[in-house]
């Protein structure tokens, strides 16, 4: 199996399953029942070779609360390479001791979250694992143990060590990038530059590509104030740093528009003429994304080397135990992974024998494929 890096695609059997790592999250939360739910699906099984890093106890607590599931066949490992093709696979990195209490977040449910997580980030460097697909964690908890924790996304981006990453959140009609992710509202602007801008639309415009298989994505810009600042009446961001931003795109030849006035926007269904949306802070984009797409959201995390997915909700104590949690986000999240991983092979062998038929020509003194 390739390595999380790696342009060789020889050893790639295109038409295999995909395997997908799955995370815990918070064993309190609804992260095991939505997983449970989802792998229930006999589609599943067919598509992908699905590993839970967790706990085989905290998988077997959930299941038997849930009807309709006996069929579910499970098989422990000790590491993934191991995984059996036809069961869920799970991998016990989480002491089997630790408490499950539904609805009730605690300390050592947010390590467990943590452990799982960078039990699943390992095996993902190993290259044991197609894609990661992540369970909802408390991050407040988790911080309290990974002190400066802030998300998976930005955890992510430094264990993989790229200079950036994008949140973006994706539906079937509708995707949405941000520019700043887990940062409170008052230092937004001063986060804000071209530079900053100008790095996630080249994110974006490359993702759409490689990952959604778009040839020549077109990209709207939000602006920062109401009414894309109305002419500096309302904020000079617009002017002095987000419009140089898209010129500077465009010169790149990155197709981004903009700046859109944000409060518009959404509301004249603009953003389905788009291939992808840029709002330049969290609550700007994924207000609208959650409340158009909620059931089917998926928080994607573009820019890195591997590809990692979420589904577009928290933890939901409220709701942990109670077999109430709708598993679609989870099932979306999953098939997507597939997709992507599916999309960037296809579009890495198609690079690769374009560069090859390149190479091949200018040694035989043509420039250019034929």
């Amino acid at each position: 199996m390739p390595g999380y890096d790696n342009w060789n695609l020889k050893s790639v059997n295109m038409d295999r399953k995909i395997i997908i790592g799955i995370t815990q999250g918070d064993a309190d939360g609804v992260g095991y029942e939505v997983i449970i739910k989802s792998l229930t699906d006999a589609r599943m099984l067919d598509l992908c070779v699905p590993v839970v890093y967790g706990s085989s106890k905290a998988f077997g607590f959930y299941k038997k609360q849930l009807p309709d599931v006996d069929g579910l066949n499970t098989n422990i490992i000790n590491t993934a390479r191991d995984y059996h093709p036809k069961r869920v696979n799970i991998i016990n990195c989480v002491p089997d001791n630790f408490r499950i209490d539904p609805g009730q977040p605690t300390p050592e449910s947010a390590n467990a979250a943590l452990v799982s997580l960078k039990e699943a980030v390992k095996d993902l460097k190993n290259g044991d694992l197609d894609a990661l697909v992540t369970a909802p964690l408390n991050k407040k908890a988790v911080a309290l143990h990974f002190p400066g924790f802030t998300g998976h996304t930005e955890y992510l981006v430094n264990e993989f060590g790229v200079k950036d990453g994008l949140m973006f959140l994706i539906a079937d009609k509708m995707r949405v990038g941000v520019v700043t992710n887990h940062l409170p509202l008052s230092k937004v602007s001063s986060a804000l530059s071209v530079d900053k801008i100008l790095s996630k639309l080249r994110l974006m415009n490359e993702s759409l590509k490689r990952d959604f298989g778009i040839i020549r994505p077109k990209i709207a810009v939000l602006g920062l104030n109401p009414h894309s600042g109305d002419g500096g009446l309302l904020g000079s961001e617009e002017i002095e740093i987000i419009n140089p931003a898209v010129e500077a795109a465009n010169a790149e030849n990155i197709l981004a528009f903009g700046a859109y006035s944000p409060d518009g926007f959404f509301s004249t269904h603009q953003q389905y003429t788009f291939d992808a949306v840029l709002a330049m802070y969290h609550d700007q984009g994924l207000i609208p994304f959650k409340a158009l797409a909620f059931d089917t959201g998926v928080n994607f995390t573009a820019g890195l080397p591997v590809v990692r997915t979420s589904p577009d909700h928290g933890t939901a104590y409220e709701l942990a135990g109670k077999n109430m949690a709708n598993p679609m986000p989870m099932k979306s999240a999953i098939y997507a992974a597939i997709d992507i991983v599916r999309n960037r092979w296809n579009y890495d062998n198609m690079r690769e024998n374009m560069l090859r038929n390149t190479s091949g020509n200018v040694q035989n003194g043509v420039r250019g494929p034929v």
